[in-house]
């Protein structure tokens, strides 16, 4: 299988000096600074969704469970509320246990542990202000993403309708509504970190990720359905050169690396696999295991931000540093008006401006298309 084809439009763009926008990787701008009083981007403030100090976060639950069975799972802590979140395919739930001292019990007794053939990810409902003996180890760049609430919520404002009145008048413009999104659990820091950190040796580029400003083009390689959450690469002449670099190396590997033992395949081993790109066929590419259940395995291809189930014999080893030295392709954006489409964006560039990050997870750029 031959090296991963680059899309039509991004060798259009590197190859275009006229260009009304700059791709240049050097010239980054200062971000926009997240206002607190436009109301276009803030944390959830639902007392349901309000930080306790006597709660515990529960991740990775089964779709199907119930409230009373959560209580169950916690019986030993005495739970007093539990509050069931379904966002799309994943399921989470906050519970009061009522003091600190049982919040940390709970985390040490279930945080990774198996149920119902799930890894269960436990963790406080908090966000403490000071650094820990081991933040302070960690490298700076690392913080930055790792500073991420439990529960982030995110708004979008959505796009105005036109209201009909009656036959002969005319229609009227209804006012912008902000709706309330939860950052998808695969683009929280809290989650990105335990990824990024197994992955890769430097961390160096995520300090730059906050100071990306001004006109950007984007080439769209994923979507959250219903959410105006999405995966894309910041097309600039440095992630041209990446994508040759890394798709080069991947082809010229692909024969050489072995198909990985049974008993090797785990959650947090790299790997690769391949990823189908639709119209342009399969490549194989860089991927980290998310869960293994029985012969099949759940993996993040961290290049395009979408993970996948597959056949565990169908993993080959990258295990080699060399092959981990050069930063995720793609990165989270949040679209700051509508909703995207699937079909009508992977794969395509779009043109806009970055106004700014989230306020919990400024790992999460916010992006405005040109229209």
């Amino acid at each position: 299988m031959g090296a991963l084809p680059l899309p039509k439009e991004l060798e259009e763009i590197r190859l275009e000096r006229n260009c009304s926008m700059s791709w240049s990787s050097s010239d980054f701008g200062p971000s926009a600074k997240v206002s607190g009083e436009n109301g276009a981007l803030e944390e959830q403030k639902s007392p349901k969704f309000k930080k306790r100090e006597t709660e515990v976060y529960i991740g990775n639950l089964p779709l199907d469970i119930s409230e009373e069975e959560i209580r169950c799972l916690l019986k030993d802590f005495s739970p007093l509320r539990v509050h069931r979140v379904q966002n799309g395919c994943r399921c989470f739930a906050f519970v009061d246990l009522g003091s600190m001292q049982k919040v940390a019990l709970a985390i040490q007794a279930l945080n990774g542990k198996l149920f119902h053939k799930r890894k269960l990810y436990v963790n406080s409902n908090t966000r403490s202000p000071k650094r820990t003996p081991e933040e302070t180890e960690r490298p700076r760049e690392l913080l930055i993403s790792e500073k991420a609430s439990a529960q982030g919520f995110a708004g979008t404002t959505a796009c105005p309708q036109l209201t009909p009145k009656a036959s002969g008048e005319p229609c009227e413009t209804e006012k912008p509504k902000t709706s309330f999104f939860a950052v998808p659990m695969e683009m929280r820091g809290s989650f990105l970190v335990l990824l990024l950190r197994e992955c890769f040796r430097d961390l160096g580029w995520l300090a730059t990720i906050p100071s990306i400003g001004g006109e950007v083009g984007l080439l769209v390689t994923s979507t959250v359905p219903q959410t105006p959450f999405f995966w894309a690469m910041h097309i600039t002449e440095t992630l041209y050169q990446n994508m040759q670099a890394l798709f080069s190396a991947l082809a010229e590997a692909e024969e050489r690396q072995p198909y990985l033992q049974d008993s090797a395949v785990r959650r947090g081993t790299r790997g690769l696999a391949e990823y189908h790109l639709g119209d342009y066929g399969p490549a194989w590419n860089r991927c980290w295991v998310l869960d293994r259940v029985d012969s099949w395995v759940v993996v993040m291809f961290v290049d395009f931000g979408r993970s996948a189930t597959i056949p565990v014999q169908s993993l080959r080893t990258l295990d080699s540093d060399d092959f981990w030295t050069i930063p995720p392709l793609t990165q989270p954006f949040m679209l700051e008006k509508g909703i995207l489409s699937s079909n009508q964006v992977i794969h395509r560039i779009l043109k806009g401006k970055i106004t700014g990050a989230l306020n919990l997870e400024s790992h999460i750029l916010k992006f405005e298309e040109f229209k």
